[in-house]
């Protein structure tokens, strides 16, 4: 089979130009060598298209190839594909509850709470932790109802404030 002009045009472009165009591209994508490729492929096939554009007499090929391949990647850049897809070698592990989040927070709000009086200790566990309500929590504790309010005020404060100091937020 005999090689037609526009196969012999087609060849000499690559050979003549291919390496820079490569160059270009690999800087017009940061480094993204597999967006490089895509760029001078995607360019080649304009040009494979469009032979009569690479015609050396109406101006230079090397400048309509550049020209060419920027276009198409600022086109990459702004579409939305380009935006949305992240190349990787292998599938994105999805994310399962499995209830290490709650258990860390458990063992930072149990941590938190050791860090209290005993009196502040002993009234959130008996509001909080056990159902109890004030006048109950009073009784048992043997002091008067605002006792037990003003405790458990200072208690969920300074607890707040352990918390906040090792990072767990509302």
């Amino acid at each position: 089979m005999k090689e037609g002009a526009e196969d012999q045009l087609m060849r000499a472009l690559h050979h003549e130009h291919a390496a820079a165009l490569w160059s270009y591209a690999l800087r017009l994508t940061n480094g993204d060598r597999a967006l490089a490729e895509d760029v001078v492929q995607e360019t080649l096939l304009r040009a494979w298209k469009h032979p009569k554009v690479l015609d050396q007499t109406q101006g230079s090929a090397r400048a309509w190839l550049f020209t060419v391949a920027r276009r198409i990647a600022i086109d990459g850049w702004r579409s939305a594909a380009s935006r949305s897809e992240v190349s990787t070698d292998a599938p994105p592990e999805l994310a399962l509850p499995d209830g290490t989040e709650r258990a860390l927070q458990g063992w930072l709000v149990a941590e938190a709470v050791r860090e209290l009086s005993d009196a502040h200790r002993e009234v959130l566990g008996l509001c909080y932790f056990q159902g109890f309500s004030v006048a109950e929590a009073a009784e048992r504790l043997g002091v008067a109802p605002g006792t037990v309010k003003s405790r458990t005020h200072y208690a969920l404060r300074a607890l707040r404030l352990a918390l906040e100091e090792r990072g767990v937020t509302r």
